[in-house]
């Protein structure tokens, strides 16, 4: 057994740069590309955030939601998605590229409807996902639901 866990260990340090006590300096150097940041929202002329942001191939979507009536969940979710796939055509990446998405729901209750319209939206390999129902306070915005992605190219 200990003899596996060398090997694994062995093989883990010499494909992603990690040791056995952490990470290891040759997998934190600076990036060799400059990161492209599109959509800036700023706040009284300050850069507040990205709509999405490149850096070499992955692409990083920033949360997107449907601040419009009717406010019914599956209406909100297709407006999310169409916002998705959009900012990733933009970078040059596409829904089946997707790698992970988080989902913010305003209402835990509306997680079936989301599902039903979410659904074969990211292929036939979809994403790693995480849904979380928000706190007290709700999506901003007054959307039922918000999503982020991070994408390769």
């Amino acid at each position: 057994m200990e003899k596996r866990r060398s090997v694994l260990k062995r093989i883990l340090a010499s494909a992603v740069g990690i040791s056995v006590f952490g990470i290891s300096k040759d997998s934190i150097a600076a990036p060799a590309e400059e990161k492209v940041v599109n959509n800036v929202t700023s706040f009284q002329d300050v850069p507040l955030f990205s709509g999405s942001t490149k850096l070499g191939n992955m692409v990083f979507v920033a949360g997107k939601g449907a601040h419009v009536e009717p406010f019914e969940i599956k209406a909100h979710t297709e407006i999310v998605l169409k916002e998705l796939e959009k900012e990733l055509l933009k970078a040059g990446s596409s829904m089946e590229k997707v790698l992970k998405v988080t989902v913010f729901l305003n209402d835990i209750a509306d997680y079936q409807g989301m599902n039903e319209v979410y659904k074969g939206r990211f292929g036939k390999n979809p994403p790693v996902r995480t849904t979380v129902a928000v706190a007290k306070g709700g999506v901003p915005g007054n959307s039922l639901v918000e999503m982020d992605c991070i994408a390769y190219i």
